[in-house]
């Protein structure tokens, strides 16, 4: 009987190594209190404090996690538009679903999943943030590689902004959007023009 169990958790041993989710994992402390660093993902005015000039976010399953790197944007096109939260934990566990960014449309129409941890320090915040269910094809690579670069500056923004302890200026962002916004309609009234 021994043998046989041995046996059989030997042969299962291939399947949990292959089973493991390859992530994105990162962690970082933010010189905060834990409280300030959980408003500063759970509310619309600390989302737009380090991460994004405008955000829709209600703490609770099924409510909303919609970052909006381009609110001048058409709807869908905004950022993270249409993301719900999954779970919450109280000044522990948020988690919510993620898309890919609009320049990336298969991968984007797929949905992804980011957890943030968080625990209280000594010296302030430890936040864990992972970001799982990545496919292999099609945009996929190119989906996971835009968060391997996005992620660390999305942290690093938050470390900023309690380090100073001022919120983000997104005035100069606007206004790059805004005339690239006016640029594209140009484009297109231009296009609208010559065409029969």
């Amino acid at each position: 009987m021994r043998r046989l169990l041995l046996a059989t958790l030997l042969s299962l041993a291939p399947l949990a190594a292959t089973a493991a989710e390859s992530g994105i994992e990162l962690t970082a402390q933010i010189k905060a209190p834990l409280a300030d660093v959980w408003q500063a993902w759970t509310t619309n005015e600390g989302i737009s404090g380090f991460f994004a000039p405008e955000a829709r976010v209600e703490a609770k399953p099924g409510g909303p996690f919609e970052i909006y790197m381009n609110p001048y944007a058409a709807a869908g096109l905004k950022g993270a538009d249409d993301m719900r939260v999954l779970a919450v934990e109280p000044q522990k566990l948020l988690s919510f679903t993620w898309n890919a960014p609009p320049h990336l449309p298969q991968a984007r129409q797929q949905r992804t999943v980011v957890i943030l941890r968080f625990a209280a320090e000594a010296d302030g915040t430890r936040l864990s943030l992972s970001h799982l269910g990545w496919g292999s094809d099609g945009e996929w690579p190119k989906a996971r590689a835009y968060f391997e670069k996005a992620w660390p500056n999305v942290l690093a923004n938050l470390q900023k902004r309690f380090e100073t302890g001022k919120p983000y200026d997104w005035t100069e962002w606007r206004a790059q959007l805004q005339r690239y916004q006016a640029a594209e309609a140009a484009k297109q009234a231009e296009a609208g023009k010559t065409q029969p």
